[in-house]
């Protein structure tokens, strides 16, 4: 705040300059390219699998404030005119728009500078020039005024007129008006003084000019331009991370056993590939050879490295350590899990946050609002106002011009959810989208199924049980052959026990999958049925001689499966999954945050309880088939509760398509990133406490930047304008409305950037 003395020397900050910066001269505007695109995802069929050269032909740029707006090549946005930026960020980014602003900027400050020091050294320093003088002084501030306002400023007329055009007036809008009222004013008062009335007369019997307004608010810009293009630039720092992490080549094995290391752009599906101890894995593949740990720190976010062997899956650019392998390359390119990550990750950065309606429905009337105040205070400092009163009211209608920042406002949201996505990826936790991110920061109920989440999800077969007439091995080798063809946990279970005890499968033939019961099948003569007691039922065996057996083993945690033969039950397969190591601290911790758990399982009742009987969960929903798990998921909404489900992402689709939030849990390269809001790249029950902690401060860090965007408009605005005069006889400097603006932004974007250390 500054005194206002015989001039009435306001100076406006200038919009903030986090908008966008001056695209480059050549470069087409957002209009002219623009695939405008609804940034909710089509994207998963077009995802960017990796980032173009920068500054090539085809890369795509997209505003963050206006994801829909897309273009090929850089520019403004038309909307709001900030600076487009590529939609998928590349590792050697293009900084021409950052350097661009730069040049201009110290220019603009070399010629700003000397205008103000001639403005207000009469005031500060108590000079008293003759009229001639004075008169020589406005020639040399126009002609040092000239080229910043004509050229340096001239591209946010441009983004200003062409916001007015596409009716959404922005933020050069308001600058480019602030501009030209103070710079046309001023050369009017220094060739046409006379039209003046003799009260707007100085002491050197001379209209005041305001070059040095116009002046310095162009270069202040210009400045919060330049910090906010820079910030910007670290909000995909994380993005630019995973993209560096990929191998440039690799080390292929050819068919007669030589190597060659090529390019990793010509790798093929099938291809052999050598790792030497210390390098990185070039392709998502299976290990053929050799055995190592592995460090997948940079997939799931946890430091402790990951034993290899044969048959084991890896993920490309992750780090081998210890001994070599030969990898089988499965995955390549697009397919490659880091490139499905960046591209999720990508997504959900340009995606919209439900909060960020809040701030939509202000920009739409924010500018046209902040003209009429302008023209008010205008208006009001005209009329009512001390003299000179048209001196008054200029000035005090351009502070209130350059001090309003509706960018601050609309970047409080997409700013802060950029660097939530992309410190989400690094601990290995993807959000699909924005929405995601707000919404799990309000779940109070977290439904978890149990195989694979809760436990391993790696059943082993731990007994087999004949029943009289029947030999082990012989109804084994028939159970074997029945679950041979299955994917489920339990029924490779099964085929692995067999294996392991050298059991061979028999001949299956009429192979029936049931539904939530189990399989049928025949072995010759023999019709046979392996499942669960309902199965039984209907085939009409009895299961009543094996019910203290089955309980035994259900109060253990173990599941049974049964075996009928032409309906008679043959025997009992006792199968049993571990409880993850890291599961009770997850939990507890869960719990600590304020959750209520819930297990959800197909699983019988006796084995669920027995598992939950161990852990702090608080109800067991037990006997539940696929198909229904979706509707207990809805009777707990309809009881007021917001429910997040926690599941494989393939099985539990339903119930994670209907839950508030889905929760797909990931294992290695089979992650199920499509099948849910959230995707845990480590089957870890931790991450989903640290992606809570994440959501909870991110939506703290949106609001945080709302009520800063909110607030200091609504407090400068009033200030510009004046309303403190007729108490304190204070006003806001142009000048300093000018800083305070260009930094409104940065001050919004450095805010969000908390976020990428912020302790979750």
């Amino acid at each position: 705040m500054t005194h206002h003395r015989e001039k009435t020397h306001h100076h406006h900050a200038h919009d903030k300059s986090g908008a966008s910066g001056p695209a480059p001269a050549a470069a087409p505007h957002a209009g002219d390219a623009c695939c405008s695109s609804k940034h909710k995802h089509d994207a998963h069929s077009a995802r960017p699998t990796a980032a173009p050269p920068p500054g090539g032909k085809d890369v795509i740029y997209t505003c963050p404030m206006h994801p829909e707006v897309r273009q090929i090549g850089p520019g403004s946005c038309p909307k709001c005119g900030m600076a487009l930026e590529p939609l998928m960020p590349h590792v050697e980014e293009d900084d021409s728009d950052v350097r661009a602003v730069r040049r201009k900027f110290w220019i603009a400050f070399a010629l700003a500078l000397p205008v103000v020091l001639l403005g207000m050294a009469p005031h500060l320093f108590d000079l008293m020039f003759t009229h001639a003088q004075a008169r020589i002084l406005h020639y040399v501030e126009l002609a040092l005024t000239a080229p910043v306002v004509l050229w340096a400023a001239a591209d946010y007329y441009r983004r200003g007129w062409l916001g007015v055009v596409q009716r959404s007036p922005n933020m050069y809008t308001l600058i480019g008006l602030g501009v030209i009222v103070a710079f046309v004013y001023s050369v009017i008062a220094v060739f046409l003084p006379g039209i003046f009335p003799p009260q707007m007369l100085d002491a050197h019997g001379m209209v005041p000019v305001y070059f040095e307004v116009a002046a310095a608010i162009v270069a202040l810009v210009l400045l919060g331009e330049w910090l906010e293009l820079t910030a910007r630039g670290r909000t995909s720092a994380a993005i630019k991370q995973l993209l560096g992490l990929a191998p440039k080549t690799a080390r292929r094995v050819g068919a007669d056993g030589t190597e060659e290391e090529v390019s990793i752009d010509i790798i093929m599906v099938g291809d052999r590939v050598r790792v030497r101890p210390g390098e990185k894995i070039p392709v998502d593949g299976r290990v053929v050879s050799g055995a190592s740990s592995v460090d997948e720190s940079m997939l799931t976010g946890e430091p402790l490295p990951v034993e290899k062997k044969d048959g084991d899956r890896v993920v490309g650019a992750t780090v081998n350590q210890t001994g070599a392998l030969v990898i089988q390359a499965e995955r390549v390119g697009a397919e490659s899990m880091l490139s499905q990550i960046v591209g999720v990750v990508a997504e959900a950065q340009r995606s919209r946050a439900p909060l960020q309606r809040l701030a939509d429905k202000v920009s739409t009337w924010f500018v046209p609002a902040v003209v009429l105040v302008a023209i008010a205070a205008f208006a009001a400092w005209y009329f009512a106002g001390p003299p000179p009163s048209l001196a008054f009211a200029i000035v005090n209608a351009v502070a209130v011009l350059i001090i309003a920042c509706p960018c601050a406002l609309g970047l409080a949201t997409p700013i802060s959810i950029m660097v939530a996505s992309g410190r989400g990826a690094q601990m290995g936790i993807l959000f699909r989208d924005a929405a995601a991110i707000e919404t799990l920061r309000g779940v109070d109920t977290l439904v978890i199924d149990k195989t694979g989440t809760i436990t391993i999800g790696k059943p082993t077969l731990s007994a087999v049980l004949p029943e009289a007439g029947f030999q082990e091995n012989e109804i084994l080798a028939l159970a074997a052959a029945l679950e041979q063809s299955s994917e489920h946990p339990i029924a490779r279970a099964i085929v692995d026990g067999a294996a392991g005890r050298s059991v061979q499968a028999t001949t299956i033939e009429g192979f029936q999958s049931v539904t939530g019961q189990g399989v049928k099948g025949t072995s010759g003569t023999r019709a046979l049925a392996l499942g669960n007691a309902t199965l039984m039922k209907s085939e009409g065996a009895d299961i009543e001689s094996a019910r203290e057996r089955v309980e035994a083993a259900r109060s253990k945690g173990m599941t049974a499966m049964y075996l009928a033969i032409d309906g008679r039950l043959a025997g009992v397969f006792v199968v049993g999954d571990k409880v993850k190591e890291t599961t009770p601290a997850a939990l507890e911790a869960l719990k600590a945050l304020g959750l209520r758990i819930v297990m959800l399982t197909g699983d019988s009742a006796g084995t669920a309880k027995a598992v939950a009987a161990t852990l702090p969960i608080d109800e067991v929903i037990a006997d539940v088939q696929p198909a229904a798990k979706a509707n207990v998921v809805a009777r707990l909404q309809s009881q007021g509760k917001k429910v997040a489900m926690i599941g494989d992402g393939i099985n539990d689709a339903p119930a994670l398509a209907r839950a508030d939030v889905g929760i797909a849990m990931g294992t290695g390269t089979d992650i199920a990133m499509e099948s849910a809001h959230v995707t845990l790249v480590k089957g870890d029950l931790r991450a989903i406490v640290r992606a809570i902690a994440l959501s909870r401060a991110t939506v703290r860090n949106i609001w945080q930047n709302l009520t800063f965007a909110f607030g200091y408009n609504a407090l400068g605005v009033p200030l510009a304008a004046g309303v403190l005069y007729p108490v304190t006889g204070w006003l806001l400097s142009p000048l300093i409305a000018a800083l305070a603006m260009s930094l409104s932004s940065v001050s919004v974007i450095g805010n969000a950037l908390r976020l990428r250390t912020a302790r979750v």
